[in-house]
């Protein structure tokens, strides 16, 4: 798998977020290169993670819709005499 990279838009929303989550919740203040090596780190170690239920979640949608095909497909059989 390819490491998961984000466009400068992307990485600078997700360090804000990281910013504000470490003021917020741990009452600490990190900075943009500190949130930035953290983003990193997870996208790192966890995306797979993340990435993988991603495609689980697809994959069984996927085959709910197909299955659905399969039935409307179905319907339009004609009787036969």
């Amino acid at each position: 798998m390819e490491d998961i990279k984000f466009s400068p838009d992307e990485t600078d929303r997700i360090v804000a977020k990281l910013k504000r989550y470490f003021e917020d919740e741990l009452g600490q203040e990190i900075g943009a290169f500190e949130a930035e090596f953290l983003m990193e780190f997870i996208a790192k170690e966890m995306g797979p993670y993340f990435y993988n239920r991603g495609l689980m979640d697809a994959h069984a949608l996927f085959a709910e819709k197909t299955e659905e095909i399969g039935y409307l497909v179905q319907e339009l059989e004609r009787p036969v005499s």
